[in-house]
């Protein structure tokens, strides 16, 4: 049998590290811009960000020479998510948290180093997130990634920690190490996490595991909000509800891999 070859493809790689920190932030970039953040060579930043673009995977700004990630690199991977267990499992519990408080919740599992939302349900009223399934968000400044990295392996948590920097989104944004070290400490003793306008000014978001029958967290539940709606003197209730709603999920997992009878389950809760 023919030994498979270990060599890799480094145009390859830059095109996922300039999709990824393309999806990793909220604005648009230029292709200087791109090549200096990643340090690229510029002459190769420019062939790859043209193919993207001619291949429909990212779009220019007709107003100025920026790109920003299409619809089409959205659609990726929507099959794979439309076939997990665990969304279809939460989604009623989810649709119930989500008119009960009045905010949106959603759900997200650690994927690469990434948070990346496999549900959602958007609360009542006018008020909408940047959140969507299949998108991927950092775990240093949302509150759903931190739950993630809280919980996961030391091994995961070294790799994560050894980097020497993280893309501050706004002036709370945790940027260091030894901080990040100690929120997710703090977050595993307390049991929640929050993101209190780390990645955008205004919103807060909450988040708690969710455990899986082996004991082990298999997922994030996150609620979102303006800073009046998640009001400090809101968090305990609406973190006790959180869990309660990730008990319910947990105990709908059916470690066949089945997905129980929803209606059945609710009505027994």
């Amino acid at each position: 049998m023919p030994q498979l070859s270990c060599k890799t493809s480094t145009s390859v790689d830059r095109v996922f590290a300039i999709l990824e920190f393309m999806d990793s932030s909220q604005r648009r970039w230029t292709i200087s811009e791109i090549s200096r953040r990643l340090e690229l060579p510029k002459s190769s930043t420019h062939i790859l960000m043209l193919t993207l673009e001619r291949l429909g995977y990212i779009a220019r700004d007709p107003g100025s020479r920026k790109f920003s990630l299409s619809f089409k690199l959205s659609s990726l991977g929507h099959s794979v998510l439309k076939d997990m267990l665990l969304p279809k499992v939460a989604t009623p519990f989810m649709r119930s948290m989500a008119q009960s408080v009045r905010l949106t919740v959603n759900l997200a599992i650690l994927e690469q180093g990434q948070a990346i939302y496999v549900q959602k349900v958007d609360g009542p009223g006018f008020v909408r997130f940047d959140i969507y399934v299949g998108k991927r968000t950092n775990l240093h400044c949302t509150a759903v990634g931190k739950v993630l990295l809280a919980h996961s392996s030391s091994q995961v948590q070294r790799a994560y920690l050894s980097r020497t920097t993280f893309i501050r989104h706004t002036k709370r944004t945790i940027a260091s190490s030894p901080e990040l070290m100690r929120e997710l400490s703090n977050i595993v003793d307390r049991g929640w996490a929050m993101d209190d306008q780390e990645e955008e000014l205004d919103v807060r978001c909450l988040a708690v595991p969710v455990f899986g029958q082996d004991g082990g967290v298999i997922a994030s539940l996150g609620i979102s909000g303006t800073v009046g709606q998640i009001a400090d003197d809101t968090i305990e209730n609406l973190v006790s509800q959180m869990k309660e709603v990730a008990h319910h999920i947990q105990a709908a997992t059916d470690p066949n891999g089945r997905v129980p009878d929803m209606d059945q389950k609710l009505s027994a809760n």
